[in-house]
């Protein structure tokens, strides 16, 4: 049995690790902004005879996603999953850049995933795992314009979390980026090309086997590395 923390919990793929992760046997703090609002995550919950529990955290908030992390006690973290985010103005004109969106984005996609891994470090030890969900989006390789609070935090939490890689590396900490695949969520859209279940089983698959000499790379939920 594995203790896994998962940001984000209350909808789209991390609503479904944290489905997945229940089903293993796993225990699974859900970590959500509102969880007066995640009706589906509380009736997992309530059905799971304690093995998932619902806590507060705002990941774009230091004060909450210490309090969120204090809550779900003191025992050890096995797997972290970095997955709360938000769009952000998808095509913005280059005269009426909307500054407010954009610090949103900094504080929720790059500041957010470090504030959770240093709350919950303390509790990791060697071969515990955090797996940050970014983008392919993120990559040089993506041939597209627009999307700039959503591309500028993701290639930044790729290039942060590589350093952070480096830097926890002696104590055997795996870090992990992932691009979960253009998935049938909110921010995805019903014409997406795979399902969150999908996506999701195979992102897990990708967590437990991902090893040490791999720590600070980009993989696809499908196993591929990503270039970037």
């Amino acid at each position: 049995m594995a203790n896994v923390a998962i940001t984000g919990a209350g909808r789209g793929i991390a609503f479904e690790l944290a489905k997945q992760h229940l089903a293993k046997g796993d225990r699974v703090y859900a970590l959500v902004r509102n969880p007066s609002g995640a009706d589906d995550l509380n009736a997992l919950a309530a059905g799971s005879n304690g093995k998932l529990t619902v806590h507060t955290m705002d990941v774009g908030s230091d004060e909450s996603v210490k309090a969120g992390a204090a809550a779900t006690g003191d025992g050890p973290i096995d797997l972290l999953y970095n997955v709360a985010g938000i769009v952000g103005e998808m095509a913005p004109q280059l005269d009426k850049v909307d500054w407010k969106d954009f610090d949103d984005a900094i504080e929720i996609m790059l500041k957010g995933p470090l504030r959770v891994l240093i709350a919950f470090l303390p509790r990791m030890s060697e071969g515990s795992k955090v797996m940050n969900f970014s983008s392919q989006l993120a990559a040089s390789t993506w041939p597209y314009g627009g999307f700039y609070p959503y591309v500028a935090t993701k290639a930044g939490l790729n290039r942060m979390m590589r350093s952070v890689a480096i830097d926890l590396k002696d104590r055997g900490i795996v870090v992990g980026l992932i691009h979960p695949g253009y998935v049938q969520t909110d921010m995805g859209g019903p014409d997406a090309e795979i399902t969150p279940e999908d996506s999701a089983s195979q992102i897990v698959a990708l967590a437990e086997g991902w090893k040490l000499e791999d720590s600070g790379e980009f993989f696809k939920w499908n196993g591929e590395k990503h270039a970037w």
